[in-house]
C-alpha cells in the first residue's frame, strides 16, 4: 500500500467539542427559580415567624414593636397564662381525644367502604360514587341542624364522642376515594389466594389488603388529624353545653375579653396548639406523598 493510500484511510483527527450552552442553561435555570421564589417563600413564613416571636414579648412590645421579630426582653409568662388561665392544658388533651376519634372513625368508615367500591362488579357503583362526590359541594353549616338532631337523639350531645361523629362524617368522602383508587389497582390474585387458604371476606380485608394501604392509611391519618385538629365549628355547637370539653379551637375565645384583647397569649396558645401537628407531619410526610401518588397512579 502506497504512503498516499495510507494517508487517505487515516480517519482525520475529531476537534473537541466545545461547550455546550444549552445543557449549561438547563442546570443555571433551576437555581435561578429557585432564587426567584425565596422572597415569596420568606413572605409566606414571616407571618408564623412573628407569631413565634410575639409569643415571647410583652403586650405593649407586641403593639409597638412594629415588624421586629427579636423580642428585646424574653418572656414566658405567655405561655404559662395560656397553658393555666386560659385552661389550654385541659383544651389539649380534649383535642388530642377528639381528634384521635375522628381519625380512626375515618379510617375504620372509608377503608371499608373504599374496598367495597373497589370491586368492578359492584352493583350501582357509579350512581353511590357520584352521590359522594355531589355532597362534596354541598356546604357544611348547611347540614349542622340535621348532624345536631341525630347526634342529639343518639344522645351524644355534649360530648366529644358526638362532636367526633359530627366531624368524621363529611370527612370521608375524600379518603373513601383515595382507598378506592387504591384498592382497585392491587392485583385480584392476592385475594383469590386468600379464599384459597380459607380466609372470608373480612379476614381478607383486614389480613390482606389493609396492611397494604399502609401509604393511604398514612395519608388519611395526616389529612384528618390536622383538620380534626384545626376544627372549630363542629366542637363548638356540641360542647355549647358542656365548656370543659372545648378543644383548643374554641379556647382561643378565652383570650378575647370585654376590656381588650390578649394577643400574646392568643400567640402563644396558637404556639402551643401547632407544635403537635408539625410533629405529625414530620413523622407522616413520606406516608402521605407515597399514599396520594399511589392512589392517583392506581
Amino acid at each position: 500500500m502506497s504512503t498516499t493510500e495510507l494517508v487517505r484511510e487515516t480517519p482525520a483527527p475529531v476537534a473537541p467539542a466545545g461547550p455546550d450552552r444549552r445543557n449549561r442553561w438547563y442546570k443555571i435555570r433551576p437555581k435561578l427559580w429557585h432564587l426567584f421564589l425565596i422572597p415569596f417563600c420568606l413572605l409566606w413564613v414571616y407571618p408564623f415567624i412573628w407569631m413565634v416571636s410575639a409569643a415571647f414579648k410583652s403586650q405593649r412590645e407586641m403593639l409597638l414593636g412594629g415588624l421586629s421579630l427579636i423580642p428585646e426582653e424574653w418572656t414566658y409568662e405567655n405561655f404559662e397564662r395560656a397553658w393555666t388561665t386560659a385552661r389550654f392544658g385541659d383544651y389539649t388533651i380534649n383535642t388530642v381525644t377528639f381528634s384521635i376519634t375522628v381519625v380512626l372513625i375515618v379510617l375504620l368508615a372509608s377503608a371499608a367502604a373504599g374496598y367495597a367500591l373497589s370491586r368492578p362488579d359492584l352493583p350501582g357503583k357509579k350512581v353511590i360514587v357520584g352521590i359522594l362526590i355531589a355532597t362534596m359541594f354541598i356546604p357544611h353549616g348547611y347540614t349542622i341542624i340535621p348532624v345536631f338532631l341525630l347526634v342529639s337523639d343518639l344522645g351524644l350531645n355534649n360530648g366529644l364522642l358526638g362532636a367526633a361523629l359530627a366531624q368524621a362524617g363529611p370527612a370521608l368522602v375524600v379518603p373513601i376515594l383515595l382507598f378506592m383508587g387504591f384498592f382497585a389497582g392491587i392485583p385480584r390474585d392476592l385475594e383469590d389466594a386468600a379464599r384459597v387458604d380459607g380466609a372470608g371476606y373480612l379476614r381478607t380485608f383486614f389480613r390482606v389488603m389493609l396492611p397494604l394501604s399502609k401509604p393511604v392509611i398514612g395519608t388519611v391519618t395526616l389529612l384528618n388529624f390536622i383538620t380534626a385538629w384545626n376544627a372549630f365549628f363542629v366542637p363548638l355547637v356540641f360542647t355549647l353545653g358542656n365548656p370543659d370539653l372545648r378543644t383548643l379551637g374554641v379556647g382561643m375565645y378565652n383570650f378575647f375579653g370585654q376590656e381588650g384583647t390578649d394577643w400574646t397569649g392568643m400567640a402563644a396558645a396558637a404556639c402551643i396548639s401547632t407544635i403537635p401537628i408539625v410533629i405529625v407531619f414530620l413523622f407522616l410526610q413520606r406516608t402521605f406523598v407515597e399514599g396520594i401518588a399511589g392512589a392517583v397512579k392506581n
